[in-house]
């Protein structure tokens, strides 16, 4: 006989209500008890019967994730981290892309999808505080990232200016005068003002006077802008010791481009970027790069939004969420020392060969 909520209540240790609030996404559970309720699950091999409770709720069981595109890793990977949160949940994700256009974004919130789904995880780029009247009007909402729309839904912030602070204090810290900010220079997204405020307050702790020519405006956010907007850099004569692209995608374009010029990473040029996606870990050298905490933005978008969708008028108003951040230091920005010490050991053996 398929296992119950009342089976898992009873293995877990908790009441069924307390399970039923972490199916629901209840945010305030303490992380011992939904572990516990997570594990009961699994090991009970408990399904939610999400028909059944589709019917009782007039609900279809599916959410929509709404950016602005997938060719980037930073929102394939963040796709996946809330497919993987929504799964618990009986939550089944549609995921639509926006292509950083208007007029798609207001349509993803009120468009033919809008009948299929219950609420909407969204990472608007387009839109702005102006457009509060159309997110008002739209459903069950959780919007990540961009700061600017604060209070006026249930939000998941990055700390974008705290970010680049700490990137920027990293390769000072190693040695760094000259940064190239790719992507400082660009109008636009409020991410993009952010993070050059953060990176101008690091340097100005340091005591050093911003120079506006290393504040590098880039055509896109992705590798082929990071390599142009860095070769448009060296052909100048800009003199530079480290690049920081404001995303890892502008890092890792810019990475290529001084290796395929013949200058050392990171030995003339240090370089590192944010996001924490899986091409950081696999570049060569290997990306350093700020950790905006992309698993935990999906899990607290995901239980946002489902409390939101049981709770349409939640007492306590909208909730603001900032995630954790951490600075992942690989080799890109390690000093030549240490990497020619990596180096001399000897080369490990293919099976097989010799």
């Amino acid at each position: 006989m398929p296992a119950t909520m009342r089976d898992v209540a009873a293995r877990a240790g908790v009441s069924v209500k307390t399970v039923s609030n972490f199916f629901n996404g209840y945010p305030y559970m303490r992380e011992e008890t939904r572990a516990r309720i997570g594990a009961a699950v699994e090991e009970l091999d408990y399904r939610v019967n999400v028909s059944a409770r589709s019917l009782r709720r007039g609900s279809s069981g599916m959410i929509s994730l709404i950016v602005p595109e997938l060719d980037q890793a930073y929102f394939a990977e963040l796709a996946q981290e809330v497919i993987d949160a929504a799964a618990p949940l009986g939550l089944t994700v549609l995921v639509e892309t926006t292509s950083y256009l208007r007029e798609r974004e207001l349509d993803a919130l009120s468009g033919v999808h809008r009948q299929l789904i219950d609420g909407a995880i969204f990472d608007p780029l387009a839109l702005g505080p102006d457009d509060a009247p159309d997110l008002a009007r739209s459903l069950p909402l959780v919007i990540i990232g961009e700061r600017q729309f604060e209070g006026l839904a249930d939000h998941v912030l990055i700390a974008d200016e705290e970010v680049a602070r700490r990137v920027v204090e990293h390769l000072l810290e190693i040695g760094r005068r000259r940064i190239l900010l790719l992507g400082a220079g660009s109008p636009g997204t409020h991410t993009a003002v952010l993070r050059r405020r953060g990176s101008v307050a690091a340097l100005a702790r340091a005591g050093l006077t911003p120079d506006e020519a290393l504040f590098v405006e880039v055509d896109g956010w992705n590798r082929d802008a990071g390599a142009r907007a860095t070769a448009r850099a060296l052909e100048s004569g800009l003199r530079f010791d480290a690049v920081f692209g404001f995303n890892d995608a502008l890092a890792l374009g810019a990475q290529w481009e001084l290796l395929e010029r013949g200058i050392a990473v990171p030995g003339d040029v240090a370089v590192a970027g944010v996001d924490d996606t899986r091409d950081a870990r696999f570049a060569h050298p290997t990306l350093t790069t700020m950790s905006p905490g992309r698993a935990q933005i999906a899990r607290l978008a995901v239980e946002l939004l489902a409390r939101r969708i049981s709770e349409p008028t939640a007492p306590d108003g909208f909730v603001s969420v900032t995630a954790d951040f951490e600075l992942i230091v690989r080799d890109s920005t390690r000093s030549p020392a240490s990497l020619a010490s990596l180096d001399r050991r000897p080369p490990r053996q293919k099976d097989g060969l010799r």
